[in-house]
């Protein structure tokens, strides 16, 4: 600012950039070519003058030149790379962790899915995208809440009742019983039914509510433990589970109705309740209760928002498929207008995935003939390489899961070219170990001095600005993206310079940089949560 000051120039933004190509600096700005206007001189000459008027630290910075047009280009000393590799290293594990969330109560709430069946890969996406989002959040020093909301009442539960009675009467007195059109015919409704039957017995049941409910709590109890199981089989994992039906005996539904009748926000029309979205801006007014007296999902949709609200929590994430971006809008809306701060509230939108093997969509399980699920995903390709393959893509972007790339176990699957990366650090180790190889750790690092060290020990000190970007922005590929490329520069590392057998003080600076990039590695997909493997 001092040189800017000479120029007679103030309150002026300096953005500096990595650029594309290393030939042109570690830094570079465009300053100059900022103050052409104002300064009615040539960038090349303003930059001149800039860098005349520097007050550059020899120790940190090599070297200053000017290119093209009047772009300033800076390069850092060997010292300085040194230097970032020792605070690295201190920080040993520890590094990229930060206290920014200052303990700030943060909800995350993914997956949600009602228990009438198994998890499909939309529900996959969802789940990996919340608890990847929720440790990155965990990272920063958030105090962070994992939350699975889901509700086992309404016409999709009734119609899993009716499923499970229609196949245990099959099953026992009436095998042509008739499944209702709306009805869940996949085998896992068999399969609870046969269940029931060895709980239970064979005795004639007859189809009335009472004997439905029955039939219902017992399928919604084994679908939500399948479900739990797969969550877990794929390292994801919840603090809290919200049933809807709380909201209903708490009486926090009809007390939002009397809000939302207070402040003229809901009126009747054809025996339904319809909320007034178009006095708060939107296009459209939209039923709350049908005629039936049955609450549409906006309904209780608000009034869990509130009561996410009332706990308290600093800041509230929802994690919803593409399906749910007509109602996002107008429940936040209702929630604004009930004098909540809806800016506290962050909703992730992530797109449909399509399954593809040799360049085709697959839509069937070869093993079922039906629909792919979860389970069936995790055990043709391995939780990792799903989780890895889920988060591979921006979560706006439409997601295609290539099968034929998902089951390589070679470099070409960014999976394993990742973690060979992580267990090729630690053979490095092992090989000392094993060999009984002296090593005198230094905290001299001078033995680092070439350009492809420099290169590794910058993208490392990238970490921690990685973590913020991919929370700020809700987007787990950017963290994904960034390991992919640690481990291709770590790779061109190890390949270009030799560690076991080189001097002391080259051996000893090139142990920390392998060390600091396997922590990095190790948090990175921890963070994602995949493993690091020791061997592979």
């Amino acid at each position: 600012m001092d040189a800017l000051s000479k120029l007679g120039v103030d309150n002026v933004q300096i953005i500096l950039e990595k650029p594309k190509n290393s030939d042109f600096g570690d830094l570079s700005t465009n300053i100059a070519m900022q103050l052409a206007k104002q300064l009615k001189k040539a960038p090349r000459l303003i930059a001149q003058d800039l860098i005349d008027n520097l007050n550059i630290d020899n120790n940190f910075v090599q070297k200053v030149e000017i290119a093209g047009a009047g772009f300033i280009n800076f390069w850092f000393s060997p010292f300085f790379f040194q230097k970032m590799l020792s605070d690295i290293s201190i920080a040993s594990e520890n590094y990229g962790k930060q206290t920014i969330g200052n303990g700030q109560k943060v909800l995350v709430e993914y997956v949600s899915a009602n228990p009438t069946g198994m998890l499909h890969i939309g529900h996959g996406r969802n789940g990996v995208i919340g608890d990847t989002l929720a440790n990155l959040y965990d990272f920063l020093g958030y105090d962070v809440t994992r939350e699975y909301y889901f509700n086992n009442a309404g016409n999709q539960m009734r119609n899993l009742a009716k499923s499970v009675y229609v196949r245990y009467r099959q099953l026992t007195d009436a095998p042509d019983f008739e499944m209702p059109e709306d009805g869940y015919f996949a085998e896992y409704i068999i399969e609870i039914a046969k269940k029931y039957i060895v709980e239970n017995g064979t005795e004639f049941i007859e189809q009335n509510d009472k004997n439905l409910q029955k039939f219902q709590k017992f399928a919604e109890i084994i679908n939500f433990e399948n479900i739990k199981k797969t969550l877990i089989d794929l390292n994801i994992h919840q603090d809290t589970y919200f049933n809807e039906n709380h909201l209903y005996e708490s009486g926090k539904i009809q007390a939002l109705l009397d809000k939302l009748k207070v402040k003229d926000l809901i009126y009747e029309k054809e025996d339904a309740l319809w909320l007034r979205l178009s006095a708060l801006g939107l296009e459209n007014d939209r039923v709350a209760v049908k005629s039936t007296g049955e609450p549409t999902y906006r309904l209780p949709d608000i009034a869990y928002h509130i009561e996410k609200f009332e706990r308290g929590y600093d800041k509230i994430v929802d994690i919803f498929g593409s399906d749910h971006i007509a109602t996002i809008p107008d429940v936040i809306a209702v929630v604004k207008a009930l004098g909540y701060d809806t800016d506290r509230i962050d909703v992730v939108i992530h797109q449909f995935i399509t399954l593809t093997e040799n360049g085709q969509q697959v839509k069937m399980s070869k093993r079922s003939g039906k629909s792919y699920t979860l389970d069936e995903l995790i055990e043709e390709v391995g939780a990792d390489v799903v989780r890895f393959f889920l988060l591979m893509r921006g979560v706006n972007t439409h997601l295609e899961f290539d099968l034929n790339l998902a089951k390589e176990q070679s470099d070409k699957n960014p999976v394993f070219y990742l973690q060979y990366a992580h267990a090729r650090i630690c053979s490095i180790f092992e090989k000392i170990e094993k060999g009984n190889i002296q090593v005198k750790f230094s905290n001299n690092l001078s033995g680092i001095n070439e350009s492809v060290e420099f290169e590794l020990i910058k993208k490392l000190a990238e970490f921690p600005y990685i973590i913020q970007d991919a929370t700020k922005n809700a987007e787990p590929h950017i963290l994904s993206d960034y390991l992919r490329e640690l481990a291709s520069i770590f790779h061109n590392f190890y390949h270009n310079c030799r560690i076991i057998g080189e001097e002391a003080l080259i051996m000893s600076g090139r142990l920390a940089l392998a060390t600091a990039t396997k922590n990095i590695i190790a948090n990175g997909l921890n963070i994602l949560g995949i493993s690091s493997p020791e061997k592979m």
